[in-house]
């Protein structure tokens, strides 16, 4: 096999688009997938900053996402076979420790680094994988769709279904309902019969993410949120807050919860420091729940709810020397759903 392309850091900051030789063909347990789309998120953000919290080394292939064909499969493989489309599930976690054996794959007490973070990524045009750690897509889902399941809506299914235990006919309140994260949530709570408070950052987002079927946008550039927020619930509050701005939110996102709620928070884009008043906490019996990425059933779980028709909001397809043009965006903010890189 000829020479492939591979979006690599060569330091914390230096981005190219390189040739590189080819993986070696699949080892036993090990499949060879043809990358077809990366996703864009905020992972990606955090490492082309150099933020990484763990040695790595350069060149790096980056992206965290992806949507990929399988091309081969090494000894031993049974789960998937060439041709099928898959979904990787990016941590190189160990499938053996007490937490992965529990389903509870993102908690893996071993786990070797994320691709395109720690260890190499999705964005170069072959790579091999484990073949445990991935999920099929049904048939009838679009790859572009299928694309925003490893990151995004993976992360969005674990949050709202095996943290916040969101069910149906409960109030929502959605942090920065236009990313990509946000759109997915507004989707899926609505699909739900949920009714979903969302906030934005101008008055064009008010007007796409209400199309999505929101039924109440507060721009928080021109109103407090929290005050109205405590309003539409009649000083109730809400039963959840979805949570992933930081610190320029997370005091109102505590005003905004009734006695009781749920609090689950996946993100600090805005900044990782906040202060809690603690006699809040307990006399309202807040529930705040940490939640990072997602275990690989949710996956699967994210896929058979596209097939069902709640599909992501996707904002561009770009090619892949656009990168990090879309990684810029993505951390202005000027974006209304998600940036997906077309190999």
């Amino acid at each position: 096999m000829s020479q492939i392309r591979a979006l690599q850091m060569l330091s914390d900051t230096d981005l190219a688009l390189r040739l590189i030789d080819p993986p070696p063909p699949p080892g036993p347990g090990e499949v060879q997938l043809q990358v077809r789309y990366v996703g864009i998120n905020h992972i990606d953000v955090f490492g082309l900053r150099g933020m990484a919290f763990a040695k790595r080394l350069y060149p790096l292939s980056v992206g965290a996402e992806a949507a990929c064909e399988v091309v081969a499969v090494g000894e031993g493989v049974t789960n998937v076979a060439p041709g099928d489309r898959v979904v990787p599930f990016s941590a190189y976690t160990c499938g053996k420790c007490r937490q992965c054996l529990r389903g509870r794959d993102n908690l893996c007490e071993n786990v070797r680094g994320i691709r395109g973070f720690h260890v190499d990524g999705w964005a170069q045009d072959i790579t091999n994988h484990p073949a445990r750690l991935m999920a099929k897509i049904p048939d009838g889902v679009a790859m572009q769709d299928a694309a925003c399941v490893g990151v995004a809506y993976s992360t969005v299914e674990h949050m709202l279904f095996d943290n916040a235990q969101l069910e149906p006919g409960e109030t929502i309140l959605i942090q920065a309902g236009g990313s990509g994260i946000g759109t997915i949530a507004v989707k899926v709570a609505k699909s739900l019969g949920c009714t979903v408070i969302t906030t934005v950052g101008s008055a064009e987002k008010a007007a796409k993410v209400k199309a999505l079927g929101a039924d109440h946008v507060i721009n928080y550039r021109v109103d407090r949120f929290e005050g109205v927020t405590r309003k539409l619930t009649a000083r109730k509050g809400v039963d959840v807050v979805f949570e992933h701005v930081g610190a320029d939110t997370w005091q109102g996102s505590l005003l905004c919860l009734k006695r009781g709620g749920r609090l689950v928070t996946c993100g600090a884009t805005s900044g990782p420091a906040a202060t809690i008043n603690l006699m809040q906490l307990f006399q309202q019996q807040y529930r705040i729940i940490g939640s990072f990425g997602s275990p690989i059933a949710a996956l699967s779980r994210a896929l058979d709810r596209i097939a069902s028709g709640v599909l992501p909001v996707i904002d561009t397809i770009c090619p892949l020397d656009d990168f990090r043009a879309g990684v810029e965006r993505l951390a202005h903010r000027d974006v209304f759903g998600k940036i997906l890189v077309e190999l």
